[in-house]
């Protein structure tokens, strides 16, 4: 069974992004990397940081002189989880009607319909 993993705003999804791209990182280090992309006061991002804390999502280390946090999810698992909850709210839990509306789409490409056949002939089959 796979635990399960907080939800996570889309503000704190820029926190996350910064932090699977070079944790550990110290709290200066996520609102810099995050100042360059957003106008975000220190304030918000360690408010954010904390609410990321409570909620389980990164840890911190007090070990040194200065606190890092750093995930305690990979990116995968929370994209996974973040899909679930989607598709639950939006489709109520059927990932074929959310398919079938996705590729029903003009947007795919020859090449994307291509590789998603692939990605299903390789899918093995369930018992």
């Amino acid at each position: 069974m796979t635990k399960e993993i907080p939800n996570i705003s889309e503000s704190e999804w820029e926190v996350m992004n910064v932090l699977w791209e070079n944790a550990p990182l110290t709290a200066n280090d996520v609102i810099s990397s995050l100042q360059e992309k957003t106008d975000w006061k220190p304030k918000t991002v360690r408010t954010l940081l904390d609410r990321l804390v409570q909620k389980n999502v990164i840890g911190v280390n007090k070990n040194q002189r200065v606190y890092t946090f750093f995930p305690l999810y990979s990116q995968d698992e929370c994209q996974r989880a973040e899909a679930q909850s989607f598709i639950k709210r939006i489709y109520g839990g059927a990932l074929k009607s959310m398919l079938v509306q996705f590729v029903q789409e003009d947007s795919l490409s020859e090449e994307d319909i291509s590789e998603l056949r692939s990605i299903l002939d390789e899918k093995p089959k369930k018992k």
